[in-house]
């Protein structure tokens, strides 16, 4: 039974099990009105019959309109309820669980203007993107780099703080691309881990970046799920609580990402919130530093680029972000070959021994297992290591030259 009361009336309404089951299936149905959170409060007893086909009873508690939203997206059950109330005009109100809104889409009536250069993708999707070092015709060395969570084109680390000796000495070109739904890139709803890397082959190839280029990538990760027990614990316990939520819902009910990081009941994540509990002594003192400057390298952190980054809509790019990174991946990291088996080529891996927003335990962990990768672990170094003085030429010339950190 559903025990709907309000100050004056009580509603009651008889639900089968058939029908429970029936709205846990629909999750995706519902009406087209929204009530604010928090004007009513309702007697409610739930039985839900859950898809597993267990039973959860709840005792009659009082639950406002913003919990009944957690409850509902926390058990997939939609909840369509046409509730009588007294107020000073009888009025039949629907409650509706609100969704992400669209997005506002670059170059539509509604959007963000098109202000940079962007590539028509085969699925009819625009990557923006930005160009750095020599030019592209002339380059020896020529980098696609890949941004982080809540960044964009022009949060590239390497490039901003690369020293232009190294940049004409080694011909180094880079260019760095909005993500999808990140600035001003169209977003994917379908984007997967695979998806990602099929975009950055069709920029190489519309570029002209020919047959061999390097590829760099900064922050953003998962735990991977076929990782020892004793590894996986050690990492997730290094996340604060709210962040370790944030993992959880993104991984086992994506649906309810966009509303647990807008909603106000229960802490968000801790990057998102620019919590500097999560930064070590390293990472305060090079925000410090580069907030005090006026030049190039302030955009990594300055608060209008984190602006436009997300200027299309935060479901598409930094929600979105958090579903693909916690949800299925198309491999297993652990079982990645060689792709330089005639030394040809070499992977790379960075890490910052006391980063706090990526625990080391992962990466030294694919390292021991992998053998095939590089692995540098920097000593101090928090998540913003390669902002560092002289960290940007130490990473590019190990990586073209094979120059030793």
């Amino acid at each position: 039974y559903w025990v709907l009361r309000d100050d004056e009336r009580e509603v009651r309404r008889k639900i089968s099990a058939a029908s429970a089951r029936a709205h846990t299936r629909k999750s995706h149905q519902s009406s087209s009105f929204k009530l604010s959170p928090g004007l009513y409060s309702f007697r409610l007893p739930l039985i839900l019959y859950l898809k597993s086909g267990s039973i959860l009873v709840v005792k009659l508690w009082s639950f406002s309109v913003a919990q009944l939203y957690a409850l509902n997206y926390l058990f997939s059950v939609t909840l369509t309820m046409q509730v009588t109330l007294t107020t000073n005009k009888s009025k039949y109100l629907r409650y509706k669980v609100i969704q992400p809104p669209p997005p506002k889409m670059c170059g539509s009536p509604n959007g963000p203007p098109v202000t940079v250069p962007r590539i028509r993708l085969k699925d009819g999707r625009h990557l923006a993107y930005k160009e750095h070092g020599v030019p592209r015709h002339v380059a020896k060395y020529k980098i696609i780099y890949v941004h982080g969570f809540r960044s964009g084109r022009h949060n590239v680390v390497v490039a901003a703080t690369l020293s232009p000796e190294v940049i004409e000495e080694l011909g180094v070109y880079i260019v760095s691309f909005d993500r999808p739904g990140y600035g001003e890139s169209a977003p994917n709803p379908k984007q997967t881990v695979k998806s990602m890397a099929m975009d950055i082959e069709e920029l190489a190839d519309q570029l002209g970046l020919g047959s061999k280029f390097y590829v760099i990538g900064y922050s953003i990760g998962r735990q991977a799920p076929n990782f020892p027990a004793n590894v996986l614990n050690e990492a997730f316990n290094q996340k604060s609580r709210k962040d370790q939520w944030i993992i959880r819902v993104a991984h086992y009910a994506p649906w309810l990402v966009y509303w647990w990081n807008t909603q106000k009941l229960f802490p968000a994540s801790s990057v998102l919130a620019n919590n500097s509990d999560v930064l070590s002594s390293q990472d305060k003192e090079i925000t410090s530093r580069i907030y005090s400057r006026k030049d190039s390298v302030c955009s990594m952190l300055c608060p209008l680029r984190s602006q436009l980054v997300t200027e299309q809509g935060e479901f598409e790019s930094l929600h979105r972000d958090l579903i693909v990174t916690h949800g299925a991946w198309e491999f297993d990291p652990l079982e990645l070959g060689n792709p330089f088996a005639n030394n040809d080529g070499f992977v790379h891996l960075w890490h910052g021994d006391e980063d706090k927003i990526v625990p080391i335990t992962m990466n030294r962990y694919i390292a021991e297992q992998l053998p095939w990768i590089r692995y540098h672990e920097v000593s101090g170094g928090g998540h913003f290591f390669p902002l560092a003085d002289g960290m940007s030429n130490a990473i590019i010339k190990a990586h073209l030259v094979g120059e030793k950190y």
